[in-house]
């Protein structure tokens, strides 16, 4: 038996790209599948976001981008991060196109001009003329999912800077942008986090019409009863003040399952239960009401168990738990359901 299982059910991706694409009333989608597809595995999410309507796939890297390439020949890829020398000469045999945000605008390859409104990170403060090679203006939002405030003052500024260059493709919006602010959409529209049916607000994804797309399931190993005054786990954080079975499942850190996530829910056959104790490197322990089976199903995503819960119990992001999800295959199968 596997120690745990990860589903990423493609047919809710595709459909979270129809979700997408109405929101956007016309402007294009275009898939962002960086870091491995946020850990949904880049090459069956890019196929299926495509397959669904998607125009373009985003990534971070040119090497990212060259082993899209080899998948999707005819696909239109953009690396949204920086390129050395000897990257851009892969780039343009292998046309990709380029975000610039400093220096020369290279040569011979498709560039979209990066211009920072107010994110403060990559990009350039001022437009220059574009040269012929460009073919798109992009910026990016800092807290289109925190403040409204901020979100539409840089809009306006990337309208405003834009707006001698309109025949150029334009684009700012992320996730949060094209299900929030319609002034943001302009011609397409960059989106990660939403096509794979998690909140950039941190909310319930169902409350925009998005259906998760990963789940993770293990079983439990072991039911032990503990005495009270009995502990389980490093540093006895959790101590039984009365006679309790423990269910120990097979995850922990090693496998993405974060030492902060003591103190969040998972489902133990059925029925919610709390992780409680200290995250080990790989288990932790499950407070039951009764002895349980070897083997009794756990859900740790997925089937109502909703990344954003575990999010804010470890203080994070959704973004962050499911990039941090080990998919080695000596610890977990993926199994892609087209469904």
């Amino acid at each position: 038996m596997h120690r745990s299982e990860l589903t990423v059910n493609l047919g809710a991706l595709r459909r979270n790209v129809r979700t997408l694409l109405r929101a956007l009333n016309g402007a294009e989608l275009w898939a962002v599948v960086k870091a491995d597809a946020y850990g949904h595995g880049a090459a069956d999410a890019a196929g299926a976001a495509l397959g669904a309507g998607a125009s373009a796939l985003c990534v971070a890297t040119v090497p990212e981008a060259l082993a899209l390439r080899r998948e999707f020949p005819a696909a239109r890829i953009l690396v949204m991060g920086p390129a050395g020398n000897r990257e851009v000469a892969q780039a343009r045999d292998a046309r990709l196109e380029l975000a610039v945000s400093s220096g020369e605008i290279p040569a011979g390859v498709r560039v979209h001009l990066k211009l920072d409104t107010g994110m403060g990170r990559w990009g350039l403060s001022e437009l220059p003329v574009p040269p012929v090679e460009v073919v798109g203006l992009m910026s990016h939002l800092a807290t289109a999912d925190t403040d409204a405030a901020y979100t539409e003052w840089q809009i306006e500024r990337f309208r405003a800077a834009t707006a001698p260059y309109s025949h150029l493709t334009r684009h700012i919006a992320n996730s949060a942008g094209a299900l929030r602010y319609p002034t943001s959409r302009f011609d397409a529209a960059r989106c990660g986090i939403a096509l794979y049916g998690l909140s950039p607000f941190g909310t319930d994804p169902s409350e925009d019409g998005l259906e998760p797309v990963l789940g993770w399931t293990s079983h439990v190993a072991q039911a032990r009863l503990l005495r009270a005054g009995e502990s389980t786990g490093y540093g006895r954080r959790y101590v039984a003040e009365r006679d309790t079975w423990i269910g120990i499942v097979p995850v922990g850190y090693a496998d993405g399952f974060r030492r902060d996530l003591t103190g969040t829910h998972v489902r133990v056959a059925g029925e919610l239960r709390q992780v409680v104790g200290t995250v080990s490197m790989d288990a932790i322990s499950v407070e039951l009401d009764r002895e349980l089976p070897p083997g009794a199903p756990v859900v740790l995503i997925g089937h109502g168990m909703l990344a954003e819960e575990h999010a804010r119990v470890a203080g994070t992001i959704t973004y962050e738990l499911v990039c941090g999800i080990n998919s080695d295959p000596t610890r977990t199968r993926r199994v892609v359901v087209d469904a």
